[in-house]
């Protein structure tokens, strides 16, 4: 009664909660908080400092008391401590202007295709400690495809290839299910790696993860047929120490994180060839649907309309569609309450 009641003044609110960011939509507003999942603790009092954005600030730049610190890895909660203190921050502060000071909101939150059911426990426990009164969870694909309006519920097939940070899942949805799917650890930040390891092999330097994220994003791309561009890299010389400059195109760019783009393509290929017939056609006929901030790496769809000869469509704002899935979910449970994932052992 007591959750019922404090529910009427607490808002409900979707989350995606990835690897690189948490995105929070509230019902009747929208996205409200689109922020990076970092958080930096002081280890002498072991309090948080920083959550965000702010805390992304201070990768690599920290004294030795401090430290900044990814509480989920490929999608899957690997500090609950943190990650309950992050989720709590983030509703009180979605609840400062109602001037709620225990806020119970309701929470539909995104989780990956393969969590196990200790992980999916572990998700919800962690949002109940932060403040929800209920918890319901919803995989990221369906999230996305329900994000992007698509018609899910129906008995045609759908696949949509969710490219994050931490890892890719494909799934082919039909009946408001997943039929088949492919995971993989491969995505965003293993690119960023990739470029850091080409940077030391090839230019004796050492990058920051930071760097290497902004030089994807600039000039990232896997097609061999566009115009050459160039930008400055700035790193530590490996010989000497020193701070060192050098000049890197998206040539090279390219060269770093193609063996990995192709294991995604190659995975969305598995995942295509283990799907039922019927349910092939309707694929070809609709297209593969890219989502995630992956999916705008420049030259994805193109390499994985030539290796696989199916179209390929960008979803609208890819970067969101997993959250909008669950403000969706959010504005419409009674009707959506099938996608949903089942409640663990506890609950």
């Amino acid at each position: 009664m007591l959750n019922k009641l404090l529910g009427k003044f607490s808002a409900d609110v979707g989350i995606d909660l990835g690897t690189s960011n948490i995105l929070v939509y509230v019902r009747d507003k929208g996205i409200v908080v689109n922020e990076p999942s970092v958080v930096a603790i002081n280890t002498r009092n072991d309090q948080i400092i920083a959550i965000g954005g702010e805390a992304k600030k201070m990768i690599g730049k920290t004294p030795s008391h401090i430290t900044v610190t990814r509480p989920l890895i490929n999608g899957v909660i690997s500090d609950f401590e943190v990650t309950e203190k992050m989720i709590k921050h983030f509703i009180n502060k979605i609840h400062q202007e109602h001037f709620n000071l225990l806020p119970r909101p309701r929470i539909v939150i995104g989780i990956p295709l393969d969590v196990t059911e200790v992980e999916r426990k572990a998700v919800e426990d962690a949002c109940k400690s932060g403040g929800a009164r209920e918890v319901h969870l919803v995989e990221h694909p369906i999230a996305a495809a329900i994000g992007s309006r698509l018609p899910i519920q129906e008995a045609s097939g759908i696949i949509i290839v969710e490219c994050g940070a931490g890892n890719t899942e494909i799934a082919v949805i039909s009946l408001g299910g997943v039929v088949t799917f492919t995971t993989l650890p491969i995505a965003g930040n293993e690119l960023d790696e990739n470029i850091i390891q080409y940077a030391r092999e090839n230019f004796n330097l050492l990058l920051g993860e930071r760097t290497a994220e902004m030089l994807k994003i600039k000039i990232g791309t896997v097609s061999s047929d566009v115009e050459k561009e160039e930008t400055t890299l700035r790193g530590r010389d490996l010989m000497t120490g020193l701070p060192k400059e050098v000049t890197i195109s998206n040539h090279q760019i390219r060269e770093a994180i193609l063996k990995s783009v192709r294991q995604i393509v190659e995975a969305v290929r598995d995942t295509i060839e283990k799907t039922p017939p019927e349910l092939v056609v309707d694929i070809y006929e609709r297209g593969i649907l890219l989502s995630g901030g992956t999916a705008m790496l420049r030259g994805l769809d193109k390499l994985i309309v030539q290796e696989i000869k199916i179209p390929v469509h960008i979803i609208d704002d890819p970067l969101t569609s997993v959250v909008r899935g669950t403000g969706i979910i959010l504005e419409d449970l009674d009707n959506l309450k099938e996608v949903l994932v089942p409640p663990t052992f506890d609950n």
